[in-house]
């Protein structure tokens, strides 16, 4: 029964120990590099898309395995629409924002309709939005670069000037204060929650873990919370766009674990046919998934046009791979079903420290995508072997 247990707990929890272990590995190979404030802050901020991607690509694999190849294509396109909105014609900051939105969104639509309800498959559909949407992006920009560094406050709120962090509201010590209280009142809030989650299962009946092993993982995250926080506030603080990341993981955690919406993905992907029998309308679902999938292209979008203070017609270029690869990393099934945001954004911030890894190693940038594929390929058998109840050879 332990040794259950015990190889369930592994099963569970293999990302979060692979994380733990990749990161102990670059802590010692960059004698700590890795680990400092500037390079936790730049963790955060040069892989901002990827966790908006990551989750919205989720719901997309979440129906069946499906994915959205033209994700990077759509962040290129939005942002250059923005950019010569703000720049070339002078357009009100808020307006572009709400335009850039807008686009984003009836671009989800626009592909969610063909593959909900023609039922082309999404390979073809995104993969023809990939080529699309690269092609127009050059035709917006005319093959040039807008500069938006005149832009600063669109910059500063996306995350990508000198002044894009949360000011410090107890002074400007070597400390960033505000952090440090921000970090001590999510651990907080997440040990209240956990310890309601875990009450309101017993009081339902319901199997709930041990009340020790409920203590001991609020303990461990805790630790990780705190942790992060104050390597934050040894830099400058809190980057703003880690506000615009951290409310798109609590509204899609949220919705994917709260509301029946969010269990209609995980319904469709489990078994369509039964799930159609039940009276769910599955093409909505799918419908919704890649709107909703364009909807967040747009947010990247901005993000990354502010962090680059520019927008270029190469700019989002595999960007659907990382966000795949985080979605599978995060323990996402390649068949559809099982998934969930927070193992998304373990499998996101194991590829950011990667990258960060090898970059501060000098490994060569073509080695680089070598380790970031075996990685990926690595997480996939790890699923399709464990679904099989660790038999690596499918049978006829």
């Amino acid at each position: 029964m332990n040794k259950t247990k015990g190889l369930d707990f592994i099963k569970r929890y293999t990302m979060i120990l692979v994380l733990i272990v990749v990161t102990a590995f670059f802590a010692w190979r960059t004698g700590g590099a890795i680990l400092l404030p500037m390079n936790v802050s730049s963790l955060i901020s040069q892989n901002a898309y990827v966790f908006i991607l990551a989750t919205g690509m989720l719901l997309c694999i979440l129906t069946g395995g499906n994915i959205d190849l033209s994700v990077g294509s759509v962040v290129c396109f939005v942002g250059a629409i923005g950019a010569v909105l703000m720049v070339n014609m002078k357009m009100n900051m808020w307006l572009a924002i709400l335009i850039m939105f807008v686009i984003g969104t009836l671009i989800g639509a626009f592909q969610g309709f063909w593959i909900a309800y023609v039922r082309i498959p999404p390979f073809i559909v995104t993969l023809a939005g990939m080529l699309a949407f690269r092609g127009l992006s050059n035709v917006v920009l005319q093959g040039m670069t807008v500069s938006i560094k005149d832009c600063t406050t669109f910059v500063n709120l996306f995350g990508g000037g000198a002044d894009c962090y949360i000011p410090d509201f107890f002074g400007n010590g070597p400390i960033n204060l505000t952090c440090v209280f921000a970090g001590v009142l999510a651990a907080v809030i997440f040990a209240v929650l956990q310890l309601k989650n875990r009450a309101d299962k017993v009081k339902k009946g319901y199997e709930a873990p041990s009340l020790g092993a409920t203590i001991g993982k609020i303990a461990v995250i805790a630790v990780v919370i705190l942790t992060f926080s104050y390597r934050l506030a040894q830099h400058k603080g809190i980057p703003s766009v880690l506000i615009w990341v951290l409310i798109v993981i609590m509204v899609y955690g949220y919705i994917t674990s709260n509301t029946t919406v969010g269990r209609y993905f995980y319904a469709v992907g489990g078994n369509e046919k039964a799930t159609k029998l039940s009276g769910i309308n599955t093409n909505k679902v799918y419908f919704l998934a890649y709107m909703n999938m364009g909807f967040l292209a747009a947010l990247a979008g901005m993000v990354t046009i502010a962090r680059m203070t520019s927008a270029q017609p190469t700019y989002g270029q595999n960007y659907e791979m990382d966000a795949i690869g985080s979605c599978f990393i995060g323990g996402a099934s390649a068949y559809g079903g099982t998934g969930t945001v927070p193992g998304v954004i373990v499998g996101a911030v194991l590829m950011g420290v990667i990258n960060l890894g090898m970059s501060l190693m000098g490994v060569d940038q073509n080695m680089q995508k070598v380790v970031k594929g075996l990685v990926l390929l690595a997480a996939v058998i790890f699923d399709v072997v464990s679904k099989r109840g660790g038999k690596l050879i499918a049978k006829n």
